[in-house]
């Protein structure tokens, strides 16, 4: 904070000194102080106190819209929650393990309706199932899906591979399309979330002999459920660089198996992150050097 009121006049010390203060707070309030760290001098930003203080209050004011949101969705979820469970506990949905689910398919001919997002969906799925997701991949690139999608991959969105998800307003037209509301209906997702979203929409709508696979496909030992696809089921709902480096939960239990020839070929990936790593840096110091030169001569 002292750096930013070194070379000023004296004129406007007090000013910067007391706009330091605030925005000092106001950094603390919002989580972050990144207009702080601009490259343009504090007298052409912070010479004006209405100024600060019209900034401190905007930032509160989103501050408290983006805690009542938080708040908000803590609530949808919690009462979603309970809406699921009331619906199990009733048996308005039954429960079933992949391994009753796979024998429910093959001994009586059930419809599995998979609703896993595309990116989950390619890397494996039941034989003979339907996917009809109910989020899928937004691929808009409007500014408000342009946002999610940055704070996504900010937020951790990098590491897991889990791309900004949209909801499918077409979802129950879909499987209305194909399936009459009498259908014995099998519904599956990755971890078993996601299907029980959809058993409530569809039981809403009428459906009655639903059926939710319990800890999703996920849960399923290949020989329970009849896989097609490039992966098997666990590793479907992995990606970003945490399955590149191999340090899933699902991708040790795997290497606990497989033994050290599964564990080098990740371990060879690592170090070769980190010799990029080391490069890129190298590089990047010779370039500062060679551009110094520069502009000595």
């Amino acid at each position: 904070m002292e750096a930013l009121g070194r070379g000023l006049p004296p004129l406007y010390t007090l000013s910067v000194s007391r706009c330091n203060r605030r925005n000092e707070l106001c950094g603390k309030l919002s989580g972050s102080t990144h207009y702080l760290n601009s490259s343009k001098p504090p007298y052409l930003k912070l010479n004006h106190p209405y100024r600060t203080h019209h900034n401190y209050s905007s930032v509160i004011r989103l501050q408290a819209v983006e805690e009542d949101n938080d708040l908000k969705q803590m609530k949808d979820m919690a009462a979603a929650r309970k809406r699921w469970e009331a619906l199990v506990r009733e048996e308005k949905v039954k429960v079933l393990t992949p391994r009753e689910a796979g024998y429910a398919i093959q001994l009586s001919n059930k419809t599995l309706l998979d609703v896993r997002p595309s990116m989950e969906h390619k890397k494996a799925w039941v034989k003979d199932s339907t996917w009809i997701p109910i989020f899928d991949v937004d691929n808009r690139f409007d500014a408000g899906t342009v946002s999610r999608k940055v704070t996504n991959f900010m937020m951790g969105g990098w590491w897991s591979g889990v791309p900004t998800l949209s909801y499918d307003n077409q979802f129950l037209s879909k499987v209305e399309e194909k399936f009459p509301k009498d259908t014995d209906l099998i519904v599956a997702c990755q971890k078993g979330l996601r299907s029980l979203a959809a058993c409530e929409l569809l039981y809403n709508a009428g459906y009655r002999n639903l059926f939710w696979v319990q800890g999703g496909l996920e849960a399923a030992e290949e020989e329970e459920l009849e896989r097609e696809g490039p992966q098997p089921f666990k590793f479907a709902g992995i990606g970003g660089v945490s399955e590149f480096l191999g340090w899933t939960d699902q991708q040790r239990a795997a290497a606990a198996k497989e033994g050290w020839a599964y564990r080098l070929v990740f371990s060879a990936r690592l170090v070769g992150v980190f010799l990029v790593a080391d490069a890129l840096f190298i590089g990047a110091q010779q370039v500062g050097r060679y551009l110094q030169d520069i502009r000595s001569h």
